[in-house]
Formats: structure tokens, C-alpha cells, sequence
């Protein structure tokens, strides 16, 4: 492993030297020896290890795994496989299915907006989507004793809401059963599939259903933020892939990221794996259906892809999404290209949810988990650390204080079996040696 690791390093500081680190090209994270930004190269190989221990016990089939510190690639590493029965061993740019680590990205384009003036977050939705001007809400304790009943929401839903996942708003394979059923009822799409619907009509639908609970009472993870997409597109007149190449990709460098893979990319695109069967299975093209669970891994390139789900449907490479993520860290800025302000960083990564908690001991800011400390957490993470994770096993974080970004990729169904990603996290963490 340490050739291996010596090999790699100075095959990518070779790429890099035609110009010294500090005139790299503008959207180029500089490649150093993990000692340089701070980790311990002897510690890391404690992760490469885990990983190959992952592949062996056949939980994931490959990965791609990326750390960065102090704006420097530390450790830039691929594992395993793209696609078992072709051979094909990982890339270090393969193309991985996001899910919902889309929404911290559909997140970032609508607070560009905020800082335009083009509303507030307690602004209502409605006065963008008048489909949403009179939510009706799910009677709690209605459905249990056998006659659901509804009852007008006590107050709109506003932007806020949507960015926090506070709206009522769910997913229709894990939201209340009643209002999941009505979902699927209603072909409401999670983003997850092909659909013939296209994001506005999918979000007319969602409006006409009841919220789980009164917007604001309560956390419930879903499709607020394919709301949130459609918010973008009304206040801005694009479609939303279209906002997000101009506003964030382009000027990021990010030239993987997008809603679709096109025919010449899909020998990149990784294989999706079940892996709660004995061997793992390639999960195949087209719908699987469990349950209200409907996913599809040929959903970025196949059927009419007309659904731009900003809470599900991106797809990128590791190097494209640590971009993002140093922008994030850099307090909104990345190679003198600004996206955001300092200050809208700070206050999308706060504590929004007023005591409410989508896990013990996490918090969560304006699109994305926030942790708020550590002790309560049981995580290695400072305080204050970003971070979320994908349907298909993917994580990123961005921890401002250590400067410290990790994001790792595979494409692995069911979602982080054994804890995995917890456990590569902390691995990473425990190389920080300064």
C-alpha cells in the first residue's frame, strides 16, 4: 500500500508541475504529501486499509475517496471496482450518482438568490407557487385511530421551511403512511427514477397533497428541496440545470456535474451494487420497486430525464464535488470566483431547527447537517462541521475549522450498511497530525 500511495503521489504532482502550486490553474485543488496539509501519511494508510477490508467483506464493490486540508489535496485514493463483470477498475473520475447530496447544491443556488434581494426565508412559498397558498396538514393522531382527517395549515410554508426540511413536506417511502400512500397515489416522483413528469408539474402534485405536520412543528426529510429547485427557476426564469451551470458549476471548474450522462460518460458512471444479498448484485436498469421505494441507476441517462430533482438527481465525480465543498470552506469563494458571501455561509451552516434534532446530537442548517458538538454527537467532527450523504453510500464534510473536507463516493444500495461511512470518517479524522 505505501507504493501504491508513493506511486499515486507523485503521478499527480507530476500532472501538476508543469506550474508551481501557487499559479495552478484556477480550479485545480494543488496535490501534496499528506504531511504537508497536516495528516499523517503512516495513519491514512489505517483508511486505505478499511476500505480494501470493505471490498473484501463485499459491503462496497469500489470507492473513490478524497481529502483535502488547508486547500490542498492530501489523499486522493480509488478502490475496487466500477463494474465487476466488465473489470473495470475505479477511476479518479468516476461518475457517481449523488442523491441527496444534491441538495446542499440546489441549497447554495437558491441563497445566491437570497443575496440578490429576490426574497427572504421566511418569505412564503406560496408567493412564488401559488400551488401552495392554502396547505392542508394531516390531523396528528387521526390516521391511528382509523379516520385520517386534515385541518388548514396554521401558517405558510416559507423558504426557511424548505431549506430545513421543516415544511411537512416528505418522501413517499418514508414519510407518514398516510400521506406516503397518498403520494404514491398521486405518481409523485422522489427523484430517485424516470418519470414522465417534469419538475413543475411533479411539484404541483406534491402541493396538492396534505403535509405530514404543520410547517414548522416538527423535522421531516423529503421533498422540500425539489420544491426548493422549483423556487429557483420561478425567481430566476432558467431551468434549474441550467441556473446551476452558470451560477455554481462553470465558475467552480465543476465540468462533470450535471442532471444527465451523456452517451460519451457512461463508460464512467459507476455500477450500482446491492449488497444485503450474499455477493453483490448489479442493480439492473430500469425501476426497482419496493414497497413505496422506487430507484432506478439508469435514471441519469435513460427515459425522458425531463425532472431535474435538485433534492436527488445530480451526478459528479469526487474532484468536482471537493470543488464545491472548498468553496464552502473558503467561506464562499474558490480560485477568486465567489459564489457566496462569508457571512450567507455562516448563516447556512447555523443551528436552524430550534431544539428539533434529524439525529441525536445533530443539528441541521440551511441545507445540510450541522454538527453542534461533538460530546453529543459521539463523532470525531469540530464543532460547527457540514455534512450529508447520498441514497447510494456517499458522503461529503466540511469541517471550517480544521479546513478539513473529505468526500467519498461509491454506489452501494442499501444506504451505509455496518455504519461504514461513520467509520471512514473517523479514520480520516484520526490522521490529522499537526
Amino acid at each position: 500500500m505505501l507504493v501504491r500511495r508513493a506511486l499515486l503521489l507523485s503521478l499527480l504532482i507530476a500532472s501538476c508541475a508543469a506550474a508551481p502550486r501557487t499559479e495552478a490553474p484556477r480550479h485545480v485543488l494543488p496535490v501534496v504529501a499528506p504531511e504537508e496539509a497536516g495528516l499523517s501519511g503512516a495513519r491514512l494508510e489505517r483508511l486505505d486499509a478499511a476500505v480494501e477490508r470493505l471490498i473484501d467483506e463485499q459491503a462496497i464493490v469500489g470507492a473513490v475517496l478524497l481529502l483535502a486540508r488547508h486547500g490542498e489535496i492530501a489523499h486522493f485514493e480509488t478502490y475496487g471496482h466500477l463494474d465487476l463483470a466488465a473489470g473495470q477498475e475505479m477511476p479518479r473520475d468516476a461518475l457517481f450518482r449523488l442523491c441527496s447530496m444534491s441538495k446542499a447544491v440546489t441549497s447554495v443556488a437558491a441563497m445566491i438568490l437570497f443575496e440578490e434581494g429576490r426574497f427572504l426565508l421566511d418569505d412564503p412559498v406560496a408567493r412564488f407557487l401559488p400551488e401552495f397558498a392554502e396547505p392542508r396538514v394531516l390531523v396528528a393522531g387521526s390516521a391511528e385511530a382509523g379516520a385520517p382527517a386534515y385541518e388548514p395549515a396554521e401558517r405558510p410554508i416559507t423558504i426557511r421551511h424548505l431549506l430545513t426540511h421543516t415544511s411537512g413536506i416528505t418522501y413517499r417511502f418514508i414519510g407518514t403512511p398516510v400521506v406516503s400512500d397518498l403520494y404514491a397515489a398521486a405518481g409523485i416522483c422522489d427523484g430517485l427514477a424516470e418519470t414522465e413528469l417534469d419538475l413543475a408539474e411533479n411539484v404541483r402534485r406534491i402541493a396538492s397533497q396534505p403535509l405530514a405536520h404543520q410547517p414548522g412543528q416538527s423535522y421531516s426529510y423529503g421533498l422540500s428541496t425539489d420544491v426548493l429547485g422549483r423556487v429557483v427557476e420561478v425567481v430566476s426564469g432558467q431551468p434549474l440545470g441550467e441556473f446551476l451551470e452558470q451560477r455554481i458549476f462553470a465558475p467552480l471548474g465543476m465540468t462533470d456535474t450535471g442532471f444527465t450522462v451523456g452517451a460519451a460518460d457512461r463508460a464512467r458512471l459507476a455500477t450500482v451494487y446491492r449488497t444485503d444479498r450474499g455477493a453483490p448484485e448489479a442493480v439492473p436498469d430500469g425501476p426497482t420497486v419496493e414497497g413505496l421505494l422506487v430507484f432506478s441507476p439508469s435514471c441519469p441517462y435513460a427515459g425522458p430525464r425531463r425532472n431535474q430533482s435538485g433534492g436527488a438527481g445530480l451526478v459528479s465525480t469526487a474532484q468536482d464535488y471537493a470543488r464545491f465543498c472548498q468553496m464552502l470552506v473558503g467561506g464562499g469563494e474558490l480560485g477568486g470566483r465567489r459564489i457566496l458571501s462569508r457571512k450567507t455561509v455562516e448563516l447556512m451552516s447555523a443551528d436552524h431547527l430550534a431544539g428539533l434534532e434529524p439525529a441525536p446530537g445533530f443539528a441541521f442548517g440551511l441545507g445540510f447537517g450541522v454538527a453542534p458538538d461533538p460530546g453529543r454527537s459521539g463523532e470525531i467532527a469540530s464543532a460547527g462541521t457540514l455534512s450529508w450523504g447520498g441514497f447510494y453510500t456517499t458522503r461529503f464534510w466540511i469541517d471550517p475549522e480544521e479546513e478539513f473536507l473529505g468526500v467519498i463516493m461509491t454506489q452501494t444500495y442499501p444506504f451505509d450498511s455496518g455504519r461504514a461511512l461513520d467509520r471512514l470518517q473517523a479514520l480520516a479524522y484520526q490522521a490529522i497530525d499537526d
